[in-house]
């Protein structure tokens, strides 16, 4: 590790630290990898927080980054962490031809997990509410963290992750993954280098409560019937900061944990946090965000009671434009010039032409945009291909990573103000230097959250 941290002495101080195995990596030697391995000394170690959906999903990514070994899992459900450990050991036994591979801890709470000095970093892929109150624990104990969008659940949260990563010089890595994608890149280094002229519009658009309805086969209401919590489950500790709720069957599924209110903003800042982001970067704009917010939304009822749908003007100090709506907004104003929008996505429109992205492509006017090669002189932006070898990368050799925390915190601002802006009922003005709402002390109280005790940033 590179950073000085008294790990041990801070990890005693966490809440009620425990876990249900401790066991000491096997550290294999680099011939067990054939002969492009790294050696042992150079090999990334890192544990996961929260093995769920979008978790599970990262610790298979991240297995397959040879320069790494995953040694920890963490979760509330122990059935979860049980099954993601075995899933790693399993991993690590086929690909070494060994059978009797056993050094993946489960552990229950993280506390205990970051008391560990051979863990270098922390992936963090919990409900959102407990992003920055792990994140800044993790830091605090020396380790580098990448930690999935949203970053947090209020505008001041994210400014204390920010503070701890800088005095702790920790490795960030935002899970805004389309920066390693090709096209996305492009579509930026087009726009940064004028392709289409004076960039004066950005749509960005993003799926809705509605619009995942089925997709999670759960009511968009939500059931708010109390029922016992399952055995094996740890519900306060998944509470955590988050006031006390009474259990119920959609609670604490993928559905409850993106649209309780408690939990997280929705997706205006769950899926928002991807367009954004591409809106932020192609507009330059990585450490600011715009200036004023002015539009319309709507709260969800019953359970899931975050913004439903909603379509936002947010002005930059440059005078652009962003456009920031639900899904069925956004394919109504994106079909008036392209022919296939998505369900998220980027358009920057200059006075030259435009150009959107999405994971599905890229599309411009004029289509000969999409032939340019940038001469050596113009601007590159960073280029790598695997967000995930990229943030092993970044543990390793302590360069910047491609998402690092201020763009994190930027763009999680916009989708933050626009939530603020629905739930007081009128337009919100920014001063990106003070990082404070101008002249509105109601609205000002909304980019804090209270934590309910003994948890703190």
């Amino acid at each position: 590790m590179n950073h000085s941290q008294t790990r041990r002495q801070f990890a005693k101080k966490l809440t009620g630290a425990a876990a249900t195995a401790i066991v000491a990596p096997t550290i294999f030697p680099a011939s067990a990898f054939g002969r492009s391995a790294f050696a042992p000394s150079d090999r990334i170690t890192l544990s996961h927080i929260g093995v769920g959906g979008r978790g599970s999903d990262l610790l298979r990514s991240f297995l397959q980054v040879d320069n790494q070994q995953s040694v920890a899992v963490c979760d509330p459900f122990a059935d979860k962490r049980e099954e993601r450990a075995a899933e790693v050991e399993t991993f690590y036994a086929d690909k070494w031809q060994r059978s009797n591979y056993k050094a993946c801890a489960a552990y229950h709470h993280f506390g205990e997990l970051l008391e560990r000095d051979d863990i270098d970093a922390v992936v963090i892929a919990t409900p959102d509410h407990w992003h920055v109150p792990i994140g800044i624990a993790a830091v605090k104990a020396g380790k580098d963290v990448y930690i999935e969008k949203p970053l947090g659940v209020s505008i001041r949260e994210n400014q204390a992750m920010r503070e701890a990563v800088r005095q702790s010089n920790a490795i960030f890595q935002y899970g805004t993954q389309q920066r390693s994608w090709q096209q996305f890149r492009f579509a930026c280094e087009l726009v940064r280098n004028g392709y289409i002229g004076a960039l004066h519009t950005i749509h960005a658009w993003c799926a809705d409560i509605s619009s995942q309805e089925q997709s999670f086969q759960t009511p968009i209401l939500g059931s708010q019937e109390p029922i016992p919590v399952p055995e094996g489950f740890d519900y306060d500790l998944w509470l955590g900061p988050a006031p006390v709720t009474p259990y119920t069957a959609d609670r604490c599924t993928s559905f409850g944990t993106y649209h309780h209110a408690d939990n997280s903003l929705g997706f205006i800042a769950g899926w928002g946090a991807h367009p954004l982001d591409i809106a932020q970067w192609g507009n330059n704009s990585d450490d600011t965000a715009p200036i004023y917010y002015e539009g319309k939304g709507e709260i969800n009822k019953g359970l899931f009671e975050t913004v439903r749908w909603w379509d936002f003007n947010c002005t930059y100090e440059n005078g652009v434009t962003l456009r920031f709506m639900n899904e069925a907004i956004g394919r109504e104003v994106v079909a008036d010039y392209h022919y296939d929008p998505h369900d998220h996505g980027t358009t920057f429109i200059g006075d030259k032409g435009w150009v959107s992205v999405d994971r599905m492509g890229i599309y411009a006017d004029p289509v000969s945009l999409l032939a340019v090669k940038l001469a050596p002189h113009e601007e590159h932006l960073l280029e790598r291909h695997n967000h995930y070898e990229h943030f092993v990368e970044c543990v390793r050799t302590r360069m910047k990573s491609i998402s690092p925390i201020n763009t994190a915190v930027q763009s999680d601002i916009i989708s933050h103000l626009c939530d603020i802006s629905i739930r007081v009922g009128r337009p919100i003005k920014w001063d990106p230097q003070a990082e404070e709402i101008i002249d509105d002390p109601e609205a000002s109280r909304l980019t804090r959250r209270s934590l309910r005790s003994p948890w703190s940033l």
